[in-house]
């Protein structure tokens, strides 16, 4: 499917990748591109300004809100609204069900009644507690936290409508994105705590030992996948991991940041969060490099500079 000329519906388009996603889906030359969000994380002036968009503000547990989202007659939906992340989720489960859960099976129903497209957004926190590089086909071990719980119940839901009603469906489980747009505060990501933190010049807080590895994955690179997984018939039915394929220590992610601004505070260790038991984790990412052609371009220093330069531009009184 070519995405020129079709209409297209992105959930929780206000966050860093969603609004990101939107801006590469105006420049392919899409028809219509409308944003549901109900703003409780993400943020509208992460959105490019165009006349091909439309922004709704609304709740996609709310059939009213998806009413009005779907009036177009919608072609892809790239699911990514969720309730995020897992701190957020132990604290607040009963939310986390709500929006994760219930939302999913919403907007699937409305996409099988429309016979549209659906490009659902997982997370790399459904491989559980399995430790180092992960492929598709893992055993999904022991899930830490009601997020991880949640995203992959909906990855189980789209796998029901793509068998049971024919729906055309994808599923991409993303790891550690980061890059602009992504603001930093509680229940952020460690990326923009670490580099908001190193423009006021304190110590990065790192909840462990720092030996502790993730993937990291640039925002571009995640938009690359997203609008792959909607373009290539290929991708029907399938789910693929997205990331760089790169494990990096936690205190080296801290090491590049510190080095980048120039921060002389350096790092303070604290205890592991007690639901956090993952070691080691990266992403194998053969399948998504066979069949949509992905392949991770940035390097982490690069888009670790990038969003540095991102921050400096939006934070007031950053050095």
């Amino acid at each position: 499917m070519n995405l020129m000329n079709k209409n297209i519906l992105v959930t929780g388009g206000c966050g860093a990748v969603g609004s990101n996603l939107v801006g590469r889906l105006i420049n392919m030359g899409c028809k219509s591109v409308t944003v549901i969000d109900n703003l409780t994380s993400g943020l509208v002036e992460n959105l490019p300004t165009s006349s091909n968009l439309t922004f709704i503000e609304g709740d996609i547990t709310l059939p009213k809100d998806l009413d009005r989202a779907f009036q177009k007659d919608i072609d892809v939906v790239f699911h990514l609204a969720a309730r995020f992340a897992n701190q957020n989720s132990v604290e607040n489960p009963i939310e986390d069900l709500n929006t994760n859960i219930k939302g999913t099976l919403l907007l699937l129903e409305y996409s099988r009644r429309k016979y549209v497209k659906f490009i659902y957004t997982s997370s790399s926190c459904v491989y559980g507690n399995k430790k180092g590089e992960l492929n598709e086909s893992d055993i999904h071990y022991l899930l830490d936290t009601p997020y991880a719980i949640s995203k992959l119940t909906g990855e189980y839901y789209t796998k029901f409508y793509q068998d049971f009603y024919g729906l055309n469906t994808v599923v991409l489980r993303l790891f550690n994105s980061y890059g602009p747009n992504e603001r930093d505060g509680k229940y952020r990501n460690v990326i923009p705590n670490f580099i908001a933190r190193a423009l006021r010049q304190e110590p990065l807080i790192i909840t462990g030992t720092g030996d502790e590895t993730r993937d990291f994955t640039f925002v571009g690179d995640v938009v690359d996948a997203l609008t792959a997984a909607a373009e290539k018939e290929e991708a029907t039915g399938s789910v693929f991991n997205i990331g760089s394929g790169k494990e990096t220590r936690i205190i080296e992610l801290a090491n590049i940041i510190n080095e980048l601004t120039g921060n002389k505070a350096g790092i303070q260790f604290a205890p592991r969060r007690p639901w956090d038991k993952i070691t080691r984790r990266a992403a194998g990412i053969a399948k998504a490099k066979a069949i949509l052609g992905y392949s991770p371009k940035v390097q982490l220093e690069e888009g670790i500079r990038e969003t540095i330069n991102w921050f400096k531009v939006i934070n007031v009184g950053a050095k």
